[in-house]
């Protein structure tokens, strides 16, 4: 079982028009209303591809009532909270531009706080394969919570992937700990104060976070594939070609094919390229199923040589 902690999750609202015009009146083509939050999102990937998987969340107010409905059988523990779960907004373009309003949450109480973790470190004991930290964090949270999550489950021998961003990312990497994080190029970047445009620079950065005492690195890097990196060895892969329809949790998509995945680390980064390249081409926060999947065209290249530059990939 693979178990997933979502302190911020959302109800997101996807709009599909033709183009995003400022100031115009424009017509919506479809709509969508999904469960989401970036562990929410693995959790149903994992189970819509038939992997056991339990998803952990605090929920409040009608938008909690709403995320709870929309969540359906997927297996989920419920934290109450008092201020209302978040609403996110979507637009996504006919070319497959996306573009997203995220609200910043509702604000968690100490005791909300607490409530949470108890309520993660009861499922710590059904002895999951892997623990998914990922999100924003909501307001009234300390920003070394994923640490403290990382320090729970290391207590219960379980491996923590982080998914994560900003201040919460610099806190959780710099304390360790970590089996693996998957941050995309762009938040990689913000984290060591760098710009990355070569295959060396994204591998130099992603050693000097593991060198923190973390394991595994997954970048994502958009329409250019995703690297993995350990102490010694890079691999790049390089998903089928689509068409975009909506990058919307496609980040989460690859965390949880790579999760799902047995076999060595190439193997595993084959597949969570197959599983985000196959929510690209799918309507608002959808996630692939079985059918969607083509990891036989995945291209695999072992230690792609440091000069070549990501924009050309």
């Amino acid at each position: 079982m693979i178990l997933t902690c979502t302190p911020n999750p959302s109800v997101d609202h996807t709009l599909e028009i033709p183009e995003l015009l400022q100031g115009e009146i424009l017509r919506v083509q479809t709509s969508r209303t999904e469960a989401g939050g970036k562990g929410v999102n693995v959790s149903r990937a994992l189970r819509r591809n038939g992997r056991d998987t339990t998803a952990v969340l605090p929920v409040g107010g009608a938008q909690g009532a709403e995320l709870t409905a929309l969540l359906g059988d997927l297996p989920c523990v419920r934290v109450p909270i008092t201020d209302a779960t978040r609403t996110n907004v979507t637009v996504t373009e006919a070319d497959g531009t996306t573009t997203k309003l995220n609200s910043s949450g509702p604000a968690l109480t100490p005791a909300e706080i607490e409530d949470l973790l108890a309520a993660l470190d009861a499922e710590l004991q059904r002895d999951p394969r892997w623990l998914v930290a990922s999100g924003s964090l909501p307001g009234g949270t300390p920003p070394d919570l994923y640490a403290r999550i990382a320090r729970l489950a290391a207590a219960r021998g379980v491996q923590v992937a982080l998914d994560t961003s900003g201040k919460p990312l610099e806190t959780a990497a710099g304390a360790g700990g970590f089996a693996l994080l998957k941050p995309n190029m762009e938040e990689l970047a913000a984290l060591l104060g760098r710009p990355l445009e070569t295959v060396g620079d994204v591998v130099g950065a992603a050693r000097e976070v593991v060198s923190w005492g973390n394991g595994l690195v997954l970048v994502t890097l958009g329409a250019h594939g995703a690297l993995l990196v350990d102490r010694e060895r890079t691999w790049w892969a390089q998903g089928p070609a689509v068409v975009p329809r909506s990058t919307v949790g496609a980040g989460d998509c690859s965390l949880a094919g790579y999760l799902a995945a047995e076999g060595p680390p190439e193997e595993r980064l084959c597949q969570a390229v197959a599983w985000g390249a196959a929510a690209v081409a799918l309507p608002g926060t959808t996630v692939p199923g079985p059918a969607d999947l083509r990891v036989e065209e995945v291209r695999l290249v072992a230690d792609p040589p440091a000069e070549w530059r990501v924009a050309d990939l």
